[in-house]
């Protein structure tokens, strides 16, 4: 317990450098770009009706005017003191944004992270005791299509079947106006979670496989058959109890891929979460 403790801490200690450096090349290209934050405030066809002058001042209360680094400090500084600045659109501060918003988008992660990890772990130990099969062979097929399918595309495909033309689940959104219950709500989440879900199973499933054949090659595997062990116990108690475990390793490799998912998928359902609301 106290390794993990003391592994989790050292992971989270080299976040730090990570996330002070790699912002700023992106700053940096973000500089070289035209324009500025208060062009992007302001409408095209109102830019160029604004005074000088004003622009001029804008820019100076922004602080636009002060030297690149130095802005850079100051937003560093800003940031972690939780200050995440303004909504360019609404004016309301990107924290309140946020909180408001980030529940949804956290319930849809996690109800994908579900999905994939249990459809993922179950299809690759099958596919590993089934080395070689067709049913391997077609559950090796169906990793290569998730990974390659986009979830945007798979997204629209799951609308046009499950929303419109078989009108079995709602196209989007969390709740409708009036609905109560756990089944009202559930049904709303059915279809962008198993989108997300699906398209990380791919991946799930691969390891499982390989940790799966690697745990049967095992000497205490060989001995449980030896001693006359049925085929299922050894599977289920000895391969698939050992096997399992290492996947949990993946969770930390995909929640990136899960949040980025969501900002693609909630403005297609919508779902009212960060992607959907920015």
């Amino acid at each position: 317990m106290r390794n993990t403790a003391q592994y989790i801490l050292k992971r989270l200690l080299y976040m730090i450098p990570m996330v002070l450096v790699i912002p700023f090349p992106i700053s940096g290209g973000l500089e070289l770009t035209p324009g500025d934050a208060i062009s992007h405030m302001i409408p095209p066809d109102q830019l160029a009706n604004v005074n000088p002058e004003q622009l001029e001042a804008l820019r100076e209360s922004y602080g636009l005017n002060d030297p690149f680094l130095l802005r850079y400090v100051r937003w560093l500084g800003e940031l972690l003191h939780g200050n995440f600045g303004y909504s360019i659109t609404s004016g309301v501060p990107i924290k309140d944004i946020l909180l408001q918003l980030f529940p949804a988008t956290l319930e849809l992660s996690l109800a994908a992270l579900a999905i994939s990890s249990v459809l993922g772990s179950i299809l690759g130990i099958l596919s590993a005791l089934k080395k070689g099969s067709i049913g391997d062979n077609v559950l090796t097929v169906f990793g290569m299509i998730g990974v390659s399918i986009p979830q945007f595309f798979f997204g629209m495909l799951c609308i046009l079947v499950f929303a419109l033309d078989w009108a079995i689940l709602p196209i989007g959104g969390r709740m409708a106006p009036g609905e109560t219950g756990i089944w009202n709500h559930f049904k709303y989440l059915i279809l962008p979670a198993s989108v997300l879900g699906i398209s990380l199973t791919a991946g799930v499933m691969r390891y499982s496989r390989s940790s799966m054949l690697d745990t049967m090659n095992k000497d205490y595997i060989k001995t449980a058959r030896a001693k006359g062990l049925p085929e299922w116990r050894v599977n289920l108690g000895q391969g698939f109890r050992v096997a399992l475990p290492p996947g949990g390793g993946l969770i930390g490799f995909r929640l990136p891929t899960l949040h980025g998912g969501t900002v693609v998928l909630e403005p297609l359902f919508p779902w009212p979460g960060i992607g959907h609301g920015f």
